[in-house]
């Protein structure tokens, strides 16, 4: 056996055992998800990490399979949604109870909570400003006026989560008299532009939407809990490339929900590349 050490020593040399392991990215398939998982690739890349991109991938029941699967390393969650959709813990809309929940809940899972980027993107039911104007609608309790002919088209993830369409129908004592239209969330905010819809949920920090002329009703019974947009990420995170929490440390609190929205109309709005926009905010952030 002894005169084998050298031999297998030389293959895990050469299988890679000293070499960097290249963090693996994610994001979900949306704008605002796409855009942010560049960001942390690029800050990573910026600390001299190898990063490997798996962008666009699909909801969040794909991203947090990955994550807890280890096939991802980082991407980044909502509160509210990693509280209901993947904890399937009970609605709260108070942060400072969300946020701990979450934070331990995620540790026991082998995952870290954190930081918050600092901004929250809840859900925002959404009309076009004409039908807001002509028909007074201000706040999502006014939907019961137009409820009998109002046609609402969700993307599926929405129509489907337990803080989504059937829980703001019982919250808000709404019936509607069609079934939502099901689509891919990028073309809802087209679906209801053009008139093939009347009402979408999107997100409040979506750049399109005063682009568009459309106008987010007020949650007036505070059905959505906080949606803080926060990094997820394995805790062996540094085992992989010595310095990567620390730099995604200093993402924290670096983006609100103003600059969010400007952020993503660069990429809806203006049609920019997202490594472009990515990268231009990154010169904004300390090093």
């Amino acid at each position: 056996m002894r005169r084998w050490l050298p031999f297998l020593l030389l293959i895990t040399l050469s299988c890679g055992g000293g070499a960097q392991r290249p963090l693996v990215i994610g994001s979900k398939n949306f704008t605002e998800s796409v855009l942010l998982g560049e960001i942390l690739a690029q800050r990573l890349e910026s600390a001299g990490c190898k990063v490997e991109r798996r962008l666009n991938m699909g909801g969040t029941f794909v991203c947090d399979a990955a994550i807890t699967s280890g096939a991802l390393d980082g991407y980044v969650e909502y509160s509210g949604t990693a509280l209901t959709a993947i904890l399937k813990q009970p609605l709260s809309g108070d942060p400072a109870r969300v946020e701990p929940i979450v934070r331990e809940q995620y540790r026991r899972r082998g995952l870290v909570w954190g930081p918050g980027l600092g901004f929250n993107n809840t859900f925002a039911m959404i009309v076009r400003g004409s039908d807001a104007q002509k028909l007074g609608l201000e706040t999502i309790s006014d939907l019961a006026r137009v409820q009998d002919r109002f046609r609402p088209g969700f993307g599926y993830e929405f129509a489907a989560r337990p803080d989504g369409w059937n829980g703001l129908l019982g919250a808000y004592g709404l019936k509607f008299s069609d079934s939502p239209r099901t689509m891919d969330l990028g073309l809802t905010y087209k679906a209801v532009a053009a008139g093939d819809v009347d009402l979408i949920a999107g997100n409040s920090t979506d750049g399109l939407i005063a682009s568009l002329g459309l106008v987010v009703l007020l949650d007036d019974r505070h059905y959505f809990p906080p949606y803080a947009a926060t990094i997820v990420s394995r805790a062996d995170l540094d085992g992989k490339c010595s310095g990567a929490r620390a730099a995604l440390d200093k993402l924290a609190r670096t983006i609100d929900d103003g600059a969010m929205r400007r952020l993503n109309y660069e990429v809806d709005g203006k049609k920019r590349d997202v490594v472009d926009v990515a990268r231009e905010f990154l010169a904004t952030v300390r090093k």
